[in-house]
């Protein structure tokens, strides 16, 4: 069965070794496990933490190699479920708050690289337009390092929908940009902003950031983008920084 194949199927989704196996069966995941699947190798190793009331199959990777014809994963597979979406919650002004809005990110290692950056810097939400993969696709997850299983996040269609959500909960959109109207180092940041974020190459529509404040990062000459995931973990960095210990 293929990971696209998933769709559907009551919700599910694959979460693929062992950091991330750990944070699944943590407190801080958002989500529950229907299943896990090991190599024998690496049972003992995880015996502290497998739960009692979720069935754990063991098999071989030469068997599981034969059955589907390839190397399928490297001895610690799980499904998890994603249960029922209830609406975003966002701290209610004037608490601070920081949100992460994603468009049209349609590469799994960026997103899931932006949901590390945003567990990293204590975001308390990530916003995702129609277009922007899912982030709890096995890549995704995996280079997240766990975090797409604890940062809330929710969809929405489109940039737009994104700056009607940061309006009704009272937050300062902050559109990043190389074309960025005021430099992120002397930006004094908001107590309640939504970080949009876009692809990379063509970046946030032009309708975007005409309603949004627009920041960038200030580079040597000759030299004006970054990968997204790099540029979000530096402008989540100083938004957050009077809220980081």
């Amino acid at each position: 069965m293929r990971e696209r194949d998933l769709v559907g199927r009551a919700g599910r989704f694959i979460v693929e070794g062992d950091v991330t196996l750990r944070v699944m069966v943590s407190q801080k995941a958002r989500f529950s496990l229907e299943s896990i699947l090991l190599s024998p190798e690496r049972v003992d190793g995880l015996a502290d933490i497998l739960p009692d009331a979720v069935p754990v199959y063991v098999a071989a990777k030469a068997v599981m190699s034969a059955i589907t014809g390839f190397p399928i994963h490297r001895g610690v597979l799980a499904v998890g479920l994603r249960g029922l979406e209830g609406a975003l919650a966002v701290p209610p002004a004037p608490a601070p708050a920081l949100v992460v809005g994603l468009v049209g990110l349609t590469n799994h290692d960026n997103v899931g690289g932006l949901f590390r950056n945003a567990a990293a810097f204590g975001a308390d939400a990530v916003l995702l337009d129609a277009d922007t993969c899912d982030p709890l696709y096995r890549k995704a997850i995996r280079v997240s390092a766990g975090a797409a299983l604890t940062v809330p996040f929710g969809r929405l269609p489109d940039g737009a929908a994104c700056l009607a959500f940061a309006h009704h909960h009272g937050l300062i959109p902050l559109a990043l940009s190389p074309a960025g109207g005021e430099t992120l180092s002397d930006l004094t940041p908001p107590p309640r902003a939504l970080l949009l974020l876009g692809t990379e190459g063509p970046g946030l529509p032009e309708a975007l950031m005409a309603r949004a404040r627009t920041i960038r990062i200030a580079m040597a000459p000759g030299f004006d983008s970054l990968n997204v995931a790099t540029a979000g973990a530096l402008a989540l960095h100083h938004l957050a920084a009077h809220r980081l210990g």
